[in-house]
This record gives C-alpha cells, sequence and structure tokens, in this order.
C-alpha cells in the first residue's frame, strides 16, 4: 500500500509516454508538481521508486512486450487496452528487475491498478497473466 500512489504515478507517466511519446522526465515533472491541480505528495523515497520504475519500463519496453506476448493467450499486446499494456509492463518490469519486491505484492498492485483505471474484467485478466508469468518463473528457478 505504502508504494501505491508512486505506482499510480508511474502509470500515468508510462500511458502518456506510450500514448504520445511524451518525454517520461518531463512528464514525471509535470504530474509530481500539477497532477489534478494539486502537488503530488510523494516521499523522496516513493519518487525515487516511481522515476525508477518508468526508467526501467521506457528503456526496456521492447524487450518487455516480447516477455509479455507468450503470456497473452488469445491476445495481441498492441490490442490490448493501453492502461493495461502499460500495467502489465510495469509489473513484469518489477518482477524481473526489482528483486526485493515479492512477486506476489506486484501481480496484487497491478491488479489493484487495473480495477481503479479499468474494471473488474480487466483486473482479472492482468491477475491471470501475471500469474502465468509467475509459475514460469517459479519453474525456471
Amino acid at each position: 500500500m505504502r508504494r501505491r500512489l508512486a505506482r499510480e504515478c508511474a502509470l500515468k507517466v508510462l500511458f502518456m509516454n506510450d500514448m504520445g511519446a511524451n518525454d517520461p522526465a518531463e512528464a514525471l515533472r509535470n504530474i509530481i508538481e500539477n497532477g489534478d491541480g494539486q502537488h503530488l505528495a510523494l516521499s523522496p523515497h516513493d519518487e525515487a521508486f516511481c522515476n525508477d520504475l518508468v526508467q526501467g519500463v521506457v528503456s526496456r519496453r521492447e524487450e518487455l512486450n516480447r516477455k509479455l506476448a507468450p503470456y497473452l493467450v488469445n491476445w495481441q499486446l498492441d490490442r490490448l487496452a493501453p492502461v493495461v499494456r502499460n500495467i502489465l509492463q510495469m509489473a513484469l518490469y518489477e518482477t524481473l528487475y526489482m528483486k526485493d519486491i515479492p512477486p506476489a505484492v506486484t501481480i496484487n498492485e497491478a491488479i489493484e491498478l487495473a480495477r481503479l483505471y479499468q474494471d473488474e474484467e480487466s483486473s482479472r485478466f492482468v491477475n491471470a497473466v501475471l500469474d502465468r508469468i509467475r509459475l514460469s518463473e517459479e519453474e525456471r528457478e
């Protein structure tokens, strides 16, 4: 729960970057300073976490998309709702590169973001995809 606001912020920045090729650093600064007409209250630690998520996903977006594709049963990544696609990319980045975060936490947070910014059906879809990835990762270990 502590990092949820940072994840929401990262999702907004990633969405802006994905949809309009906006500069992630500028989008992040704009959201933090002007989000919803007020200063977004992120602690320095949470702001750094948000920035790490954004930079990580942006720099590895193609790789993340290649890794996500096999888990999208009967779907194509470019056909997903942009918010769902960005949630999946962000959660996969966390799973692969932020080893200090338990996969269950990452999945839970992604489900909540999907529920908040999309709908219940999207949250179930996100859960199913991320759970398949988690099981696959556990088998490799």
